[in-house]
């Protein structure tokens, strides 16, 4: 049974006893929104380990971090300790999207190792023992896709990346519309490497309610990818990215029919003015189903600071109601990330999904503002570190930088605007 269902039961399920202990929503709405798939509770039976996490409407704005190996690149063990980092800082779901090394090693590892919802995108592994196999992965039988689906959901992978929106007809008006950068997302791109080789339907589009049985089986929430999405401001909310966009709503509601939790997954490279446009459509074509942005970035030019731009992105993204950010790290576009590199997307991330519940009005969202708020005016700076989003960073700069008076910052010094005014307004007898 899925979680869904549980709901549309009335029955409160452990994993949404622990979403109740961490948010404001009622009991009532969360089976409300949870039976409608306005919330999404990824929890697959199989994952034991689990602190379970809503995702949707009416809930705090949560990250995701994304680790895993390439084929330039695969150190498990480095991979396990960006994902500690990634969950001591506060990331609310991972990713493995590994594609080098023993990837079921990988992904067993990680899962062990991984106390929040786990996710990935099976096409990868597919893949890989597609190569392995055949020599090509243009012949790849779509039992083989399956296949892995199956084992990954059976091993307790609580949500999965599939593209099932790369279509036939998508893929046409991805040949028409004269993209600058076509394909960007390597799942979309093998997608289409197989649609074009076998000149088939996307299995996954076509053989939809196969997939279904296996989240229905598993309660694995389809996380139906956006294969099409923009790689560059150039491409923003074009005709492919809006087609595809379309069918995933169709499938969104598929999906609910049957008990499966979705959410969907959005852009990309979007320029500022229209991420609120993007969150807007998402919503109404998908029905409210909870949406995964990846950022998004709202400049192509910054190379090394794309946690900055992604953290822009993502603020206006939930401010507008996108509910699950995925993190950017500064090494996007450059190379695959190092331990600080997650650890500062993450800390970005969390700062943006923070903004947006305040900007939404989420209840409860302002009060840790006000605490620091409060800190500072007290000139308590034991109780401002407390506070931090990052305690350890906060500390050591305060430390670095000692100034003469302690009630007060190198910033400011002597002329410090909190303490004079305070003695004017406040005088001690």
């Amino acid at each position: 049974m899925t979680q869904m269902i549980s709901a549309r039961r009335g029955d409160i399920t452990p994993e949404m006893e622990q979403v109740l202990a961490t948010e404001t929503i009622s009991a009532t709405d969360l089976l409300a929104r949870v039976a409608s798939g306005t919330i999404a509770i990824p929890a697959n039976r199989n994952h034991k380990n689990l602190t379970a996490y809503g995702i949707g409407q009416g809930l705090k704005v949560k990250i995701n971090a994304n680790i895993g190996t390439s084929s330039d690149a695969s150190d498990l063990d480095n991979e396990l300790i960006k994902l500690k980092a990634a969950i001591d800082y506060g990331a609310h779901a991972m990713m493995d999207l590994s594609t080098g090394g023993d990837l079921d090693q990988v992904m067993r590892a990680i899962f062990a190792h991984c106390t929040v919802p786990l996710g990935t995108v099976p096409i990868y592994r597919v893949a890989q023992e597609g190569v392995q196999k055949h020599g090509f992965f243009g012949d790849v039988t779509v039992d083989e896709m399956f296949d892995v689906i199956e084992r990954q959901a059976q091993i307790g992978i609580d949500f999965m990346t599939i593209h099932s929106g790369v279509n036939l007809r998508t893929l046409e008006s991805l040949r028409e519309c004269g993209r600058v950068t076509d394909v960007v997302s390597r799942g979309g791109a093998f997608m289409v490497e197989w649609m074009v080789y076998n000149e088939q339907e996307n299995p996954f589009f076509e053989h939809y309610d196969r997939l279904l049985e296996i989240a229905l089986k598993y309660d694995v929430t389809l996380s139906l990818g956006d294969g099409l999405r923009p790689g560059c401001l150039a491409d923003a909310t074009d005709r492919p990215q809006l087609q595809e966009l379309i069918y995933l709503g169709e499938l969104t509601d598929r999906a609910w029919k049957a008990g499966v939790q979705v959410m969907i997954e959005g852009p990309g490279h979007v320029p500022l003015n229209q991420v609120e446009t993007n969150i807007k459509l998402q919503k109404s074509l998908c029905k409210g189903a909870p949406f995964y942005v990846l950022g998004p970035l709202v400049t192509d030019i910054a190379p090394g600071y794309d946690h900055i731009t992604s953290a822009i992105g993502g603020a206006v993204a939930a401010a507008a109601g996108a509910d699950f950010l995925c993190y950017v790290t500064p090494a996007e576009h450059l190379c695959l990330p190092n331990v600080e590199d997650v650890k500062d997307g993450v800390i970005a991330c969390l700062i943006a999904a923070h903004a947006g519940d305040i900007a939404r009005g989420l209840p409860g969202a302002l009060d840790w503002d006000r605490q620091m708020a409060e800190k500072r005016k007290a000139l308590d700076w034991q109780g401002q570190i407390d506070l931090a989003l990052d305690p350890v960073r906060a500390r050591a700069r305060r430390e670095e930088s000692k100034p003469a008076d302690e009630e007060v910052c190198t910033m400011c010094g002597e002329f410090c605007a909190i303490k004079k005014v305070d003695e004017y307004l406040h005088p001690k007898e």
